[in-house]
């Protein structure tokens, strides 16, 4: 038999004071049974970190056709895809053709560094591509902000980062490997 998603709900408060946007939102988050805390989180954090209202999570694991997040316009045209992990040359090469901007998040530490050193000189070539790493111990951190139903504040201000619930306060460091 085989597992289902497990749905878990944020109620996500951001103020990202870099690029003018405060908003609330309501999110429902289907946790495929492969996905640890911290992916689950750092999928959270990307949707902060980018967050509109037009942006929205996908079938993520369940589908690799998708990403874990996009924002389409209203003629159904992607906008913006973000992926998390170490994608391949070749599916960097699909999604930058498929979307107007591309973000990556690598959020697995060392294996992250050996993934960009391999793929940075074949990864320069996509004028549409951001990848950035978020270090395993932040990651670590915001997972244990994890629940089925979470109350989340996150503040972005001068390039720094803090993702909080009601008892802990995590700031998030965002490397930046690769700007458009």
């Amino acid at each position: 038999m085989a597992l289902k998603a497990t749905i878990c709900k944020a109620d996500l408060q951001i103020a990202d004071m870099d690029r003018h946007y405060y908003g609330s939102h309501s999110l429902t988050i289907a946790r495929h049974p492969s996905e640890n805390d911290e992916r689950m989180m750092a999928r959270i954090l990307a949707f902060a970190l980018n967050a509109s209202e037009s942006l929205a999570f996908t079938k993520g694991l369940c589908d690799t056709d998708e990403p874990d997040l996009w924002q389409k316009d209203l003629t159904g045209a992607i906008e913006l895809w973000i992926e998390l992990g170490q994608p391949d040359e070749k599916r960097l090469r699909q999604i930058c053709a498929k979307s107007a901007q591309v973000i990556v998040y690598c959020y697995s530490g060392r294996s992250a560094e050996i993934w960009w050193e391999q793929i940075k000189g074949k990864a320069q070539r996509f004028d549409n591509l951001r990848v950035c790493n978020l270090p395993p111990a932040d990651v670590q951190a915001i997972a244990a902000l994890a629940q089925r139903s979470m109350q989340l504040q996150c503040t972005i201000q001068d390039g720094q980062v803090w993702l909080a619930d009601q008892s802990e306060n995590v700031q998030v460091g965002v490397e930046i490997w690769k700007d458009k």
